[in-house]
């Protein structure tokens, strides 16, 4: 987990990583003297370990007295997935400081999807909670003399925001701890303390990220399972499965979501369903079933298994005609315990007993489920990244990341309303900083735009039809200057194709309507297109699957080419 972590500071241009490690201390150290972020250029990382931390206040406080942080740095948990944009959050917090020498810290929040709230982190920062609240004290941040802020007319009160457990913090709060040894946790001391506080007049402020972002904390079981189908289904691109972003494993994504590795045996008979990701060297006998599932790498699956909605971890060896449902099989051992039931304890949850006998869950025995809905302590390992002044782009992942930039700023602008002028600006400015090429440009603008008919809501094929026929007539003006000639068209339909073989396939049925509806809008030419499927010619069945859709208006073009000429003649 903790490589999505580095991964995402990484490519948010930070220079250096403390690690600290508490809990298992052991463990986390050989993981990263092991791994690849040990040596990237460019990128420190650092192990800070102190065993006796029992809390976030305990590690704070022996970072402090380690003296290796001097400026404004993010503290975040060790277990987070995001893409979220931290360069805008920390242009807010520097320019607050600005305006705000007493400003400290810098929250970063949430405001959930309608659609994936029940799926996301329990941890909620709750402003102005009423009486009638069935919020848990734990779960929100007191405000004092709530009652009167509430009729101020000038006061807005928001009680969906989800904590993301990023901070983007002055060193002031690592002095904090250091002078209040009764402070262990961020939330619920460091900011409860500091609102009660009408002395030292320290301020606190929050920055929502934008909605096509994602983050979320693996903070139990349930969020694992959530948060790697999330990883599956894309919404931490460009943090996914086919991205080699910590590991040089080859893995190559199928259709349906299905992923799979390297010298990946699977019999003929077998069936791997949507959604799945088979790691490399890993062999499927004949008519077993996988869906919902992640399998590790070098495992043996045996003939007429059934695994769903599973996790197999590495160099597991499941026999023939075994049944898994809701499984988590990890390396080496298997052994299932109960989850402790003391929900008020804030140390670290402990397991009543062990056992290293694989007999003890075999057919004889009975396993346990460990769900639990009890809250977590604050995090055991918190990787501490100093900020630099150097805001120079990274080129990890540049087109990735170009690609992000542009969709974020199109989306805002549909929020915003922003002159049509100012935003062509704002994208070509984007265009020349990562130094991208007009075709570059051109399928990420296009790209953008088309993903606005996906934010409005829809639930058949004709309401999403009709989304994608008012956007591309609101944004034609802006797919027109960009996609201005045939090079830069023939690059926007491939990038349709990508999208809706990947990142937005319910375009997918609609793809030679769209196409059409580009045409009479005049984004697409009559030049453009024959191109694009002459490209085709003598390609695989696999990569003519859209060209095989658009086929009547494609015959309906040729017709229509054809009448032309003989009018002119």
């Amino acid at each position: 987990m903790i490589d999505y972590t580095l991964a995402w500071l990484r490519s948010s241009n930070v220079k250096q990583v403390y690690v600290v490690c508490c809990a298992h201390s052991k463990q986390v150290i050989d993981y990263l003297k092991k791994s690849y972020w040990l040596s990237v250029p460019e990128f420190t990382v650092k192990i800070l370990e102190n065993r006796g931390c029992v809390s976030v206040g305990d590690a704070l406080r022996f970072v402090y007295q380690s003296d290796v942080i001097n400026g404004d740095f993010v503290l975040v948990s060790g277990d987070i997935v995001t893409n979220m944009n931290l360069t805008q959050a920390l242009k807010e917090h520097r320019d607050r400081k600005k305006k705000h020498s007493n400003a400290i810290m810098t929250m970063v929040i949430k405001k959930p999807k309608p659609s994936r709230t029940k799926q996301t982190s329990k941890d909620k920062l709750v402003l102005g909670v009423d009486g009638n609240s069935k919020t848990s004290k734990d779960e929100s941040t007191y405000i004092p003399g709530k009652e009167s802020l509430l009729d101020n007319p000038e006061l807005e009160v928001l009680n969906e925001q989800e904590d993301c457990h990023i901070d983007i913090c002055s060193p002031v709060v690592l002095s904090l701890f250091a002078d209040n040894f009764n402070y262990q946790h961020l939330r619920r001391h460091l900011v409860k303390g500091l609102l009660d506080d009408d002395v030292m007049g320290y301020k606190l402020f929050t920055y929502e990220i934008h909605p096509s972002r994602y983050a979320a904390r693996v903070d139990d079981l349930k969020s694992y399972d959530t948060i790697s189908k999330d990883v599956i289904q894309r919404w931490t691109y460009p943090f996914v499965p086919d991205k080699q972003f910590s590991t040089k494993c080859a893995i190559k994504q199928e259709s349906d979501g299905i992923f799979k590795g390297s010298d990946v045996q699977i019999s003929s008979s077998a069936h791997v369903g949507p959604d799945t990701y088979v790691g490399n060297g890993t062999s499927i006998g004949d008519f077993s079933k996988i869906s919902n599932s992640v399998i590790g790498k070098d495992c043996c699956i045996g003939s007429n298994v059934r695994i769903e909605n599973s996790y197999i971890w590495d160099d597991v060896k499941i026999q023939n005609g075994c049944q898994l449902k809701n499984a988590f099989i990890c390396d080496g051992v298997v052994s299932l315990h109960p989850q402790p039931t003391n929900q008020d304890s804030d140390e670290e949850p402990e397991l009543t007993s062990r056992s290293s006998d694989i007999a003890g869950v075999g057919v004889s025995e009975v396993g346990y489920y460990i769900w639990s809905d009890t809250p977590r302590p604050e995090p055991e390992m918190l990787p501490a990244a100093e900020i630099t002044d150097d805001d120079e782009s990274l080129e990890f992942d540049k087109d990735d990341y170009f690609d992000m930039e542009v969709e974020e700023t199109i989306l805002r602008e549909a929020l915003e309303s922003e002159a049509l002028d100012d935003l062509k600006t704002e994208v070509t400015a984007l265009r020349l900083s990562y130094n991208m090429t007009p075709l570059n440009c051109a399928g990420a603008v296009f790209s953008a735009v088309m993903k606005l008919a996906l934010q409005t809501p829809y639930g058949t094929k004709p309401e999403l039809l009709r989304n994608a026929v008012s956007i591309i007539t609101t944004w034609r003006d802006l797919l027109q200057h960009y996609l201005y000639s045939t090079d830069e068209q023939f690059e926007s339909i491939m990038k349709f194709e990508e999208m809706c073989s990947d990142s937005a396939r319910d375009f997918a049925p609609l793809f030679e309507l769209i196409l059409e509806e580009l045409y009479h809008k005049e984004v697409l030419d009559e030049e453009a297109i024959p191109l694009w499927e002459s490209e085709k010619d003598g390609a695989d069945a696999s990569d003519k699957v859209f060209v095989n859709k658009a086929q009547d208006f494609l015959k309906w073009l040729k017709e229509a080419e054809v009448e032309e000429e003989d009018e002119e003649q």
